[in-house]
C-alpha cells in the first residue's frame, strides 16, 4: 500500500491539492492510504518549504504548485 501525504496549512491550492490527489487515488485502483498534514514542524521533517507538497511513500514529488491529476496516477503507479 502506497502511503500519501498531501502537506499544506489549508488554502485553496492545499485543498485542491487534496481534492486531486484523492480523485487520482480512486481513479487508479491503486490503494493508498491518504494523510493531510497540516502542521508546519511535521511538514518541515520531509524537507518542504513551499506549500502545497505531495509525498508518496516518504519521497516529495511536488511543492510549491497543484499537481496535475495524471501527474499523481503516474506517482502512485510507479
Amino acid at each position: 500500500m502506497k502511503k500519501v501525504h498531501v502537506m499544506g496549512p489549508g488554502c485553496p491550492k492545499c485543498t485542491e491539492t487534496f481534492k486531486i490527489v484523492e480523485a487520482a487515488i480512486a481513479e487508479s485502483g491503486v490503494e493508498a492510504s491518504l494523510e493531510k498534514v497540516s502542521d508546519f514542524t511535521e511538514i518541515a521533517k520531509f524537507g518542504v518549504f513551499t506549500t502545497p507538497a505531495v509525498a508518496v511513500d516518504g519521497t516529495v514529488k511536488v511543492m510549491g504548485k497543484v499537481p496535475k491529476k495524471a501527474e499523481v496516477v503516474a506517482w502512485l503507479k510507479a
